[in-house]
Parts: C-alpha cells; sequence; structure tokens
C-alpha cells in the first residue's frame, strides 16, 4: 500500500520513528552481525556480485552477506574498474606545485576534481580528500578543504581532491546513491585507485582525509576495501551510524528525500537491518588501517559525543585508533585548525614511511 502524503506532519511523525529506532543498544551492535535474506534488486544501485576473488579484498578476510543491492556488503563486491586522471586544465602554478582541474571514471561516470602535484620528480606519496556537505547546487570544483589542499600539497602529497558525482563538472547522480552516500564512497574509492596508477605517485603510501560528511565517506570507503589505503584522517565527521545522520540532517533539511527512502526501502522499525548495512560501524571490524580523528567538543554541526562513540567503536573491533580531542573547538576548525594538520602531516608520515 502506498503511504500518505509526506507533509510537514509527516515529517515530524518520520523523525519521531527514527529517534526510536536510535537508541543505545543498535549503536554498539556487534560489527559484521546479521542473518542472510534475499530481496529484490533496485535499479538505483551501487556495482555488485562481483566474485570475491575480484575485489581487492584480503583472501582471508570473508565478506559479509548482501541482504540489499543497496549496501555496504553489496560495495563491498563492486568490481574494480581501471580508470586513469586526466588533466583538464591548469589552474595555478605556485612555488610549490602546480594545480589542475582533473577528471576520472567511477562506475561509468565521469567524476571531477582537483589534481595538486608537489615540485620535483617524486614519487610522492598520495592522498585523496573527501569534503564535507555543500548543497551540490551550489558548489564548484575543489570545493571545500581548500587549507588541508594546499597544506598537504606543500607537505609533499600528490593530493586529488574529488568533487563526487552530482558536484561540479561530475555527472549527475541518483537520488539513492547521493541520499545513502554510497556513491559518494564509491567515487572516493576510484579515485585512490586513478590517484595510484599516476607515475609520480608511489602506490605503496596512500592515504584518504575525510572532513563532516567526507568523514563518514572515508569510514565507508575503509569498510568497503580494507588495504587500498595506508592510513586514513577524519576531521569533525559524521556519525558512522546511518540513522544518526538521517535523523540529525535530513529529516529536518530534506523531508521530502526521507519520504522517497521509507517509501523505496522502508522505514527503520519496519526494515532496521537495511539501515544497518548503510552504517559504516556495523564492519568496522574489517578495517587494516590506522585511523586519527580530529573533533572539537563544541562542533555544532557534528556532535562530539558521535565521535566518542565511533572510536569507542573503532577500538572495540581492533582498529589502530586515535582521537584527538580539541576542547571549545566548532565545526569549522579556526582556531586549532594548524595545530591538526601539524598533527595530520606527523600522522601520515609516520605511517606511510615507517
Amino acid at each position: 500500500m502506498r503511504r500518505a502524503p509526506y507533509g510537514r506532519a509527516a515529517g515530524l511523525a518520520a523523525l519521531a520513528l527514527v529517534a526510536a529506532c536510535s537508541g543505545p543498544a543498535s549503536d554498539d551492535a556487534a560489527p559484521g552481525s546479521g542473518a542472510s535474506t534475499a530481496v529484490p534488486a533496485s535499479p538505483d544501485r551501487a556495482p555488485t556480485t562481483a566474485p570475491e576473488q575480484q575485489t581487492g579484498q584480503p583472501p582471508e578476510q570473508a565478506l559479509p552477506p548482501v541482504h540489499d543491492p543497496v549496501s555496504l556488503p553489496a560495495l563491498m563486491r563492486a568490481t574494480p574498474a581501471p580508470t586513469r586522471i586526466v588533466r583538464q586544465r591548469l589552474v595555478a602554478t605556485t612555488d610549490a606545485y602546480t594545480r589542475h582541474e582533473v577528471t576520472y571514471r567511477s562506475d561509468g561516470l565521469s567524476v571531477s576534481g582537483i589534481l595538486l602535484v608537489p615540485d620535483g620528480q617524486g614519487p610522492f606519496p598520495g592522498i585523496v580528500l573527501n569534503h564535507g556537505y555543500i548543497d551540490p547546487t551550489s558548489y564548484v570544483t575543489g570545493q571545500g578543504l581548500a587549507r588541508e589542499q594546499d597544506w598537504l600539497a606543500r607537505a609533499g602529497f600528490a593530493v586529488l581532491h574529488t568533487d563526487y558525482r552530482g558536484h561540479a563538472g561530475s555527472d549527475p547522480a541518483g537520488d539513492v546513491s547521493r541520499e545513502t552516500r554510497l556513491g559518494y564512497t564509491r567515487d572516493a574509492i576510484n579515485a585512490v585507485r586513478a590517484l595510484r596508477r599516476e607515475p609520480y605517485v608511489d602506490p605503496d603510501r596512500l592515504a584518504m582525509l575525510g572532513r563532516s560528511m567526507g568523514g563518514g565517506v572515508t569510514l565507508n570507503a575503509l569498510v568497503v576495501a580494507p588495504g587500498l589505503v595506508d592510513a586514513a584522517v577524519v576531521y569533525a565527521s559524521v556519525s558512522s551510524r546511518y540513522l544518526d545522520n538521517l535523523r540529525h540532517f535530513t529529516v529536518p533539511n530534506r523531508p521530502e528525500a526521507v519520504r522517497a527512502l521509507f517509501e523505496r526501502f522502508g522505514t527503520p522499525r519496519e526494515r532496521p537491518r537495511f539501515y544497518r548495512e548503510l552504517s559504516a560501524r556495523t564492519y568496522f571490524d574489517r578495517i587494516t588501517e590506522p585511523v586519527l580523528m580530529h573533533h572539537g567538543t563544541a562542533d555544532e554541526s557534528c556532535p562530539f559525543r558521535w565521535a566518542r562513540t565511533t572510536q569507542r567503536l573503532l577500538t572495540r573491533a581492533g582498529v589502530e585508533s586515535r582521537l584527538e580531542v580539541y576542547p571549545g573547538e566548532h565545526h569549522a576548525f579556526v582556531p586549532r585548525w594548524q595545530d591538526s594538520i601539524v598533527r595530520t602531516v606527523r600522522f601520515l608520515r609516520r605511517q606511510l614511511d615507517g
């Protein structure tokens, strides 16, 4: 039966429903839990069903079952496709690096971004940057993480900042791919695969950094493709639990997207496993890379408690991780940003060069 029209009252009801399904018990759900149930394929989905030996995962690490083609387990089975960075336009030449607008391929889509290459012959360590939420209708290529782009390039990293599908010069994104962040996760993974093929990049020294929404994308990428990078850094991240983000951001700001999601996949009460399988924390036991997190206690966008919970669950899953706490720091990371980037570069050098 089709659900009733989704107006303001229904939006509030959805918020109450999501909140009701967001209790502490599911917060600390054991990684990798869940039984197998077959469901029909969905037209707007992540690539699926590649043989396990083609995924690039360690052979001894069994993949969790796929219950829905729109899920992190389905993304884990996506067949790697060759992709290269194509330079479109030289944007700037500085005293330390060149900056180009570029594109690369991701699941048959063209994704735009910014590439910064340090002066010299290399090979340089490479890092992919995953930006936070900016309205795609106003986003311009390379927007977000501007400070990190410059600092890391000057520190000797080849930097690829992905715009994600549906942003700037990229091909459009489907609604499900966008709202679940699965498409963005796939774009981040393919950005690493493209960067590692560049002749000036050391394929054995690769990292990923994500901020806010991009922090969630980064955690997703780590559980989907363990071993893809050698280290990861997460700034002021969204929750590692999908329903937290849905309740906190989507319900109040895009209720029509919540309506479409619930009509297509069911509510969290009706299909709790579907929403668990969009949460990186469900699969933290798959992460093989060290993770450094930065978070301010006064973050007004992504509550500090999210970082505490994520760190606790990473530790419980056996992940080498550290949470750097910045008392009084807000989401924008202004007063303590330089402290954080110095720690970031020190961490990356230790992990990539050690």
